[in-house]
């Protein structure tokens, strides 16, 4: 039978891809709870790590001084300082029980006047009990006339691009790719598996790769917007700059966001249930979270981990998120993170293509 033609005025039948793209799209944004978590929860992070980890004006060093005829002469020279100390003077037992109670970081017990004698009383398990004596001692000592045989002058680092802000953006990037790939791509397949979606394009002429690239192209189409409003709201709420070339950050995005939409497919290539899809997504992103480095450099594991763990693709996005961002790293700079990621894309694309299942 001859194939009748279209009627007038209306379009070709569209390509499968494209159309597989709009029902997702549509999908999605008729979800409004998606939304959220695609825009709303990056921001939320941001905001709240960001505001938790601010920079902060050094805090004052409380120091109780026991009362006594040099007690004068101690708080003489603590207020005299450069530094900020809150002093309290009271009695030998009050001040102890103030150290016992965290209220002071140290207690000073002024002696003879001629030298000054000091006796410091505090807990060497309290980082700041330490710092405090060794503050306390410093400016005491020059007091009482300690010249030192060094010239040196402090200059605070508070410059852009070497805060924990700054460190942690390009780790919550890395953070939402992965989650976005993982659970908007494998959770979502599984999903229409079990509601028998995919046994319905099963029967449709369409190809196995034309649903799945399908599928990674619409979740492109979020998250890019969503890397682009994140980095906009760090830059607008708390400074963070990109010093590195804006073309490479978007390829990163673009890189990152295919290597885990590929391993959210293969994922769930086979798994028949939301509770298995589950516990592989958790499993395969939990180890990530914890040593890719999201919050905390990675290099603060063991040597003999550290060759796993550079080879995990959030670690490879993060470090070269980081590279571009804080150090203006070129695309060369960050070849080998790039080569890698795209091994990791295509390897687990092609084994989701061969493994994948309709029902």
């Amino acid at each position: 039978m001859n194939t009748p033609a279209p009627p007038a005025g209306r379009a070709p039948r569209q390509h499968p891809f494209w159309q597989l793209v709009l029902a997702r799209v549509r999908e999605f944004y008729r979800e409004p709870e998606a939304i959220f978590w695609v825009y709303g929860f990056p921001i939320l992070m941001v905001v709240t790590l960001g505001t938790a980890f601010r920079e902060k004006p050094a805090a004052a060093i409380a120091v109780a001084v026991e009362a006594g005829p040099g007690a004068s002469r101690v708080v003489a020279g603590l207020e005299a300082a450069r530094r900020s100390f809150n002093v309290a003077v009271a009695g030998a037992a009050e001040c102890r029980a103030r150290l016992r109670a965290g209220q002071c970081d140290l207690v000073v017990a002024a002696g003879a006047d001629a030298p000054p004698q000091y006796e410091y009383v505090f807990d060497p398990n309290r980082p700041e009990s330490r710092l405090a004596r060794n503050a306390v001692d410093d400016v005491l000592q020059r007091a009482a006339g300690r010249i030192d045989p060094a010239v040196v002058a402090d200059r605070e680092f508070t410059e852009p691009g070497g805060r924990y802000i700054d460190f942690l953006v390009p780790g919550l990037l890395g953070m939402s790719l992965m989650g976005g790939g993982l659970w908007g791509v494998g959770f979502a397949t599984v999903d229409m598996r079990i509601r028998k979606l995919l046994k319905r394009f099963l029967a449709t002429p369409m190809k196995k790769p034309h649903f799945l690239l399908a599928v990674i192209f619409s979740r492109l189409l979020f998250m890019v917007p969503e890397m682009l409003v994140l980095l906009l709201f760090a830059r607008v709420a708390f400074g963070v700059q990109v010093y590195g070339n804006p073309v490479v950050l978007l390829m990163l995005i673009l890189l990152g966001a295919e290597t885990f939409a590929g391993i959210g497919l293969l994922v769930a290539s086979r798994a028949a249930t939301l509770e298995t899809v589950s516990g592989l997504l958790n499993l395969v992103m939990l180890p990530m979270w914890v040593l890719s480095g999201v919050f905390f450099s990675s290099d603060r594991f063991p040597a003999a981990m550290q060759p796993v763990i550079k080879l995990l693709p959030l670690t490879l996005l993060i470090d070269a998120l980081r590279s571009v961002m804080q150090d203006g790293a070129s695309l060369w700079d960050v070849g080998w993170q790039v080569s890698m990621l795209a091994v990791w894309c295509g390897v687990t694309f092609a084994l989701a293509v061969r493994w994948f299942r309709w029902t």
